[in-house]
């Protein structure tokens, strides 16, 4: 299956299917015909695995880089920059990322940067990268004040999701990518019943068609965009805090279930949402496996100051919402109800 990604003359396909990796050749050929080289940024962990199979008809290059988060730093970014230069890639070759959201996100941001832009073809190999992070070209790598604070808009010219792959990954992995789901689920106002009957695939696809209709409508996040937000502004502040820990505390997709939970509870304490909301969004999340609760030992204070770093945020907390008619960005939300209403959820077992 196809979902393209509406942007004019930069439009491109999300290809969904089992085997779809074995397309990249042909991608390359249609979509990007002058190239004579390729770089798969990857990790040496998924390099290894049975399906990295890849023949893409051109000089073929690996470039390997750390596992997960330990991936998007300034100091990686620059490591695989100096190695696109050691090969001699040309602006009319190409990046292919090839791996999670974070591999995608640094293979993205390294495209986009290296020789003021390259061609670049997603190939996420994790849920959370196959249902978000490789779709819709927001790339970047960390700061120690918070996630995803360097960056650039830089599209792909095509996404190869690949279910076969999704069959590897540890449980672990499969719930972080639930995280980015259940968002989706939200989003769209479906039933936490019906979440049951649904095949994973079925998920995968909802949640890439949410995506690319949003990014169709609103490339760089003036608008509408900004919806997909939604859950990520705790989210971040709590893997930005467990980063500075240990880099595999918190997965995105765990976090962004508590953030979900957390932001129907503030909707509710601002009279946006009835308790009825509250508990279809704890149904949701239970009915994926996700706890959605904030570990007791997140102090309130410094979750509070994490959230002020937040890029979306205007000197100011700044949270997506629901309410009876759909979601909203709402800024200048006072400090000390987000911390109160933090303090109660932080209680919740």
């Amino acid at each position: 299956m196809n979902v393209t990604v509406e942007l004019a003359d930069r439009s491109y396909d999300v290809v969904l299917g089992d085997g779809v990796r074995h397309q990249l050749k042909s991608l390359l050929g249609e979509r990007v015909p002058r190239a004579r080289a390729c770089a798969l940024v990857t990790s040496s962990s998924l390099r290894a695995q049975g399906w990295f199979d890849f023949d893409t008809g051109i000089g073929q290059h690996v470039i390997e880089v750390p596992e997960g988060e330990g991936a998007k730093t300034l100091g990686v970014l620059e490591d695989v920059c100096e190695e696109l230069a050691r090969l001699r890639l040309s602006r009319d070759d190409v990046v292919v990322g090839v791996g999670g959201g974070a591999i995608t996100d640094l293979a993205g941001f390294a495209a986009a940067v290296y020789l003021r832009g390259v061609a670049l073809v997603q190939v996420p190999t994790t849920l959370v990268g196959q249902v978000d992070a490789a779709i819709g070209g927001k790339t970047g790598v960390n700061l120690t004040a918070g996630k995803n604070l360097v960056g650039a808009f830089h599209q792909p010219h095509g996404v190869l999701c690949d279910f076969e792959v999704l069959t590897s990954l540890p449980e672990r992995e499969r719930l972080s990518g639930l995280g980015e789901v259940a968002k989706c689920w939200l989003l769209e106002r479906r039933r936490a019943s019906d979440l049951t009957a649904t095949p994973l695939a079925d998920l995968v696809t909802m949640s890439v068609q949410l995506k690319a209709d949003v990014v169709s409508a609103d490339e760089r996040e003036g608008g509408q965009r900004a919806l997909l937000n939604y859950g990520h502004t705790l989210a971040h502040a709590l893997e930005s805090l467990a980063l500075a820990r240990d880099v595999d505390e918190l997965r995105h997709g765990e976090a962004v279930a508590i953030g979900l939970a957390f932001a129907a509870r503030l909707a509710l304490r601002l009279g946006r949402v009835d308790e009825q909301e509250v508990r279809r969004h704890d149904e949701v999340l239970e009915a994926l496996g996700l706890s959605g609760r904030l570990p007791r030992h997140f102090e309130v204070g410094d979750v509070i100051e994490s959230m002020g770093h937040d890029k979306k945020a205007h000197h100011d907390l700044t949270f997506v919402l629901a309410s009876a008619e759909g979601f909203d960005v709402v800024s200048n939300i006072d400090p000390s109800l987000v911390a109160d209403v933090l303090t109660s959820f932080r209680g919740e077992r």
